[in-house]
């Protein structure tokens, strides 16, 4: 069992001011297609370690990026993934 944090927006635009704002501040993270379980509104998530969530909550605050939701994703050992949205 593996789990991953990401961030999920309603717009490209969104996902791409998010993605400068964290490579600005120097933050640890990846750009990632949007996994289907989640949406389908926009196709770029950015994923994150659970350990910066705090940090990743208060840069998007600061700089008003709008998203979707943050969820913990879950790939289970029979190859399904579980999602819960955690903000």
């Amino acid at each position: 069992m593996s789990e991953m944090y990401i961030v999920s927006f309603n717009s490209t635009h969104q996902a791409i001011k998010c993605d400068k704002t964290f490579e600005k501040n120097e933050m640890d993270y990846a750009v990632l297609p949007t996994p289907r379980e989640i949406t389908q509104s926009c196709g770029i998530s950015i994923k994150f370690s659970i350990g910066n969530i705090d940090n990743v909550k208060k840069i998007m605050d600061e700089n008003q990026i709008e998203y979707k939701g943050i969820y913990k994703i879950v790939k289970l050992e029979t190859g399904k993934k579980q999602v819960e949205q955690i903000c």
